[in-house]
């Protein structure tokens, strides 16, 4: 039944009421599934990158200088920093569903040339494409998650989402355990047949992707409500085939539209820096916080292993399985609480929590009362929670934002972030490890990001959004909504 009326230019639909009434069902889990696996293709590709640094550095593979091999690192960065930018625009413009088809298909095709480099240019471009993918998967992904699960399981859906890069690290850390052992394969093509396991993940995806449907919130707000009917209706009826009683929705609960032009940049920048100022200052502290926290500690991991606990390379994966572990299971277990407790509560507890942890567990470590495996231990510890404060905050800006600029809101908070945290914190952190000597300087890098990650909490409770159960309507009025 078709469940929207036009009226002079103004538009009234019980879409997203009836897409918040649905219960969890295998369509949910369809879109989970489908979507959530760029987050596991994007710890593939960090852990293993991160793990065939030195074998690139070998004459008998591409002769990488460790400047290049370094440089690399950020080219995939600066990508995913680019991707995020165009793709999230597009994304507001053309639909979630075309973008996370495309940048799946960019992703893919970038990581698969990679494996076939014969030098540091063709092998640093095609690191920038694939990054660029994800980048651009990140935007398009989060929004149709956020426009597509009933908002009674929004928060934990997100969470668990976000969650499972860790499980992506996981599998990178088994692979680089098969394909860099020179027993099993050769020096020059383990490293390349590594770099082919996300794209074979993303391959097997495909199908199931390009099942899902466009967000029908999107296509309401684009002037395509008879389209955003049809896209319910279907969905609907997968829910009722399995004996589900859906009860109808009435007509006085739906919200009235307005049809407006494409937000442009200039009105992009008021809604962000005037409108919505407060909640732009809150999407900036919590991204910025845990992406200096993460890239801090993840990256130079396996430096902090082997220059204070001699812990030697082929050794590295066996600790990464445990801290990965940790990192999955935070978001998995806490997310609920979300959904329960409140956004505003658990941001800012677990924000809080994980950066007073890090902060005594830095002095344990400066002092020598800890062993490599103490050492993890506590790390396991610390990112149980932060996971859960990191996911959070990529819940925060896909949700706190209205739906014609919500791609790209996530898209300009990612950069921030990548810009901040990603390329300033591995570069001071490495620093600061130096050659080992000095653990109490380490701890100075602790101490930066222990208070960055307890500012970023205190934000969440000083001016967090109570999102929690909510229609993403009620937390952000669509900019085309009559009467705001």
């Amino acid at each position: 039944m078709t469940t929207h009326q036009e009226t002079r230019g103004v538009l009234r639909s019980t879409v997203p009421q009836r897409l918040d009434r649905l219960p969890w069902s295998g369509f949910h889990w369809k879109v989970v599934v489908a979507l959530g696996i760029t987050w596991v293709l994007d710890g593939i590709e960090i852990t293993i990158a991160g793990s065939i640094a030195d074998r690139l550095r070998d004459h008998q593979t591409l002769g990488f200088t460790s400047g290049q091999v370094g440089l690399t690192a950020s080219v995939y960065l600066l990508g995913e920093v680019v991707g995020a930018l165009v793709f999230g625009r597009l994304a507001d413009r053309l639909g979630r569903r075309r973008l996370f088809i495309a940048t799946l298909a960019v992703y893919l095709i970038g990581n698969g040339l990679t494996a076939l480099s014969m030098d540091f240019t063709f092998f640093a471009v095609t690191r920038f494409i694939a990054g660029a993918g994800i980048g651009g998967e990140y935007a398009a992904l989060n929004s149709a998650i956020d426009e597509l699960i009933p908002s009674r399981h929004r928060g934990h859906a997100d969470l668990a989402v976000n969650g499972t890069y860790w499980l992506g690290a996981m599998i990178g850390a088994a692979a680089n355990l098969a394909f860099l052992d020179p027993d099993l394969f050769g020096l020059d093509l383990g490293w390349r047949l590594g770099l082919l396991v996300g794209p074979v993940i993303g391959v097997l995806i495909w199908g199931l992707r390009r099942t899902l449907p466009e967000s029908p919130r999107w296509l309401l707000t684009h002037g395509r409500p008879a389209e955003a009917e049809r896209v319910v209706a279907e969905i609907e009826r997968q829910v009722a085939s399995g004996g589900v009683e859906l009860a109808p929705v009435p007509e006085s609960e739906g919200i009235e539209l307005r049809q407006r032009p494409p937000i442009g940049y200039r009105e992009l920048a008021r809604v962000l820096f005037r409108d919505y100022r407060t909640r732009s200052v809150l999407g900036f502290a919590l991204m910025v916080t845990q992406s200096f926290l993460y890239n801090a500690i993840f990256f130079t991991y396996a430096l902090i292993l082997s220059e204070f606990y001699g812990v030697v390379d082929g050794a590295v994966a066996y600790f990464v399985f445990p801290f990965a572990l940790g990192n999955l299971l935070g978001p998995l277990l806490l997310g609920r609480l979300f959904d329960t407790l409140g956004r505003r509560r658990m941001i800012g507890g677990t924000y809080c929590a994980s950066g007073a942890l890090l902060f005594v567990t830095g002095w344990l470590f400066a002092a020598g009362l800890l062993t490599a495996v103490t050492q993890t231990v506590l790390w396991c510890v610390i990112f149980f929670i932060a996971s859960a404060a990191a996911s959070s905050a990529y819940l925060t800006v896909s949700e706190i934002f209205p739906v014609e600029m919500r791609a790209q809101a996530i898209s300009f908070f990612f950069a921030l972030s990548m810009l901040f945290g990603g390329v300033v914190a591995p570069w001071l952190f490495a620093t600061l490890i130096g050659d080992g000597s000095s653990p109490w300087r380490v701890f100075g890098g602790y101490a930066v990001g222990s208070v960055l990650m307890v500012a970023g909490g205190l934000t969440a409770y000083r001016v967090g959004v109570d999102a929690e159960r909510k229609p993403l309507e009620h937390v952000a009025a669509p900019l085309s909504a009559v009467g705001g």
